[in-house]
C-alpha cells in the first residue's frame, strides 16, 4: 500500500426496510468534499430502497443470509475491495468534511486500525451538540486527543472498560487490519462495543478525530419497549464489563450505571412534565 497516494475508500449504507431518513443519509454522503464510492447493502430488499438506489445511481447488493445486525454489518464490510470502509447507518448524516478529515488522519497515523470521530445527536429532527451522555463520552475519549496514545492498548482498553464511548456509525475500518467476522452475532445492543474490545488487542492505532463530523439520530422508544429491553441490555453490559474487570467489580459498575440511568430518566420525565 502506498500511503502517499489517494486512499481507496467506500461508504456502505446498511439499509433496512423503509427508513424515512435513508435519502438524507445518501445525500450527505454524496455531498462530501472528497468523493468516494457509495454502495447500499440490504437484507430486506423492497421497492423503496431500489428506487432510491436507482435515483442516485448507486450499486445495490442483496444479503441473502438471514437478517441480523451483525450479519448485515459483516456483509457490508466485505463488499468493497478497498483500503477503508465506513459502514453508514441509514438514519444518520455525515457532515461534508467527514471523509476529508478521516483521510487526513489516516495519513497522520503510523498504523491505523480504526478511525472514529466525535458526533452530535439528532433528536426530533434537531441537532443536539451537548448533553450529559455526549459530555461523558467526550471525557472518556479525551486521552486519545493525544496522538502518542493512539497506539496504547492500555489506554483504549481503560476507555472501553467504562462503556462504549465510540460512536459506531462514525467509525471507518482499515480492511487490511481486519480478519474474519468483525461483528459477532451473540448480542443485540453491544455488538459494536464487543468488536472494538476485540480490536483493542491488535497492534496499531485507534485514531480519534475529536471534531463532530456526523449526526447520529436517536429514536425515542416507547416505555413498553424500553422496559422489555432493560433486562437483556443489563446482561449484555455485564458480559462486556467482565471482559475488563473481575466479576464483583463488573457487577458494581453495571449496578451504578443502571441506577444512574433510572435517575436520569426520572429527571427527564419530570422536566418534560414541567414544560
Amino acid at each position: 500500500m502506498n500511503r502517499k497516494n489517494d486512499v481507496n475508500h467506500a461508504f456502505v449504507i446498511c439499509a433496512y426496510k423503509e427508513s424515512p431518513y435513508l435519502e438524507e443519509c445518501i445525500r450527505s454522503l454524496m455531498n462530501q468534499t472528497v468523493k468516494s464510492r457509495i454502495l447500499i447493502a440490504t437484507s430486506t430488499p423492497n421497492d423503496y430502497i431500489q428506487k432510491l438506489a436507482d435515483k442516485y445511481r448507486l450499486e445495490l447488493f442483496m444479503n441473502q443470509e438471514k437478517s441480523s445486525l451483525a450479519g448485515d454489518w459483516n456483509f457490508a464490510l466485505q463488499l468493497p475491495d478497498v483500503q477503508l470502509v465506513t459502514i453508514a447507518h441509514q438514519d444518520d448524516i455525515y457532515f461534508q468534511d467527514y471523509l476529508e478529515s478521516v483521510i487526513h488522519y489516516y495519513h497522520e497515523s503510523k498504523s491505523p486500525i480504526i478511525l472514529f470521530t466525535d458526533y452530535y445527536e439528532i433528536r426530533e429532527g434537531k441537532i443536539v451538540k451537548s448533553n450529559q451522555l455526549l459530555r461523558v463520552k467526550r471525557l472518556l475519549l479525551s486521552p486519545l486527543r493525544i496522538r502518542k496514545l493512539w497506539s496504547s492498548r492500555f489506554v483504549r482498553r481503560r476507555i472501553l472498560s467504562m462503556g462504549s464511548a465510540i460512536c459506531c456509525p462514525s467509525v471507518t475500518l482499515v480492511k487490511e487490519k481486519i480478519s474474519g467476522q468483525v461483528f459477532r452475532n451473540n448480542m443485540k445492543s453491544n455488538i459494536d462495543w464487543q468488536a472494538w474490545e476485540e480490536l483493542s488487542w491488535e497492534k496499531g492505532d485507534f485514531v480519534y478525530i475529536s471534531h463532530p463530523l456526523m449526526g447520529h439520530r436517536i429514536h425515542e422508544e416507547s416505555t413498553t419497549s424500553e422496559l422489555l429491553a432493560q433486562s437483556a441490555r443489563r446482561k449484555e453490559d455485564l458480559y462486556m464489563y467482565k471482559k475488563f474487570w473481575p466479576g464483583f467489580v463488573a457487577e458494581f459498575i453495571e449496578y451504578f450505571y443502571c441506577k444512574n440511568e433510572r435517575s436520569n430518566r426520572i429527571r427527564e420525565k419530570r422536566s418534560e412534565h414541567d414544560k
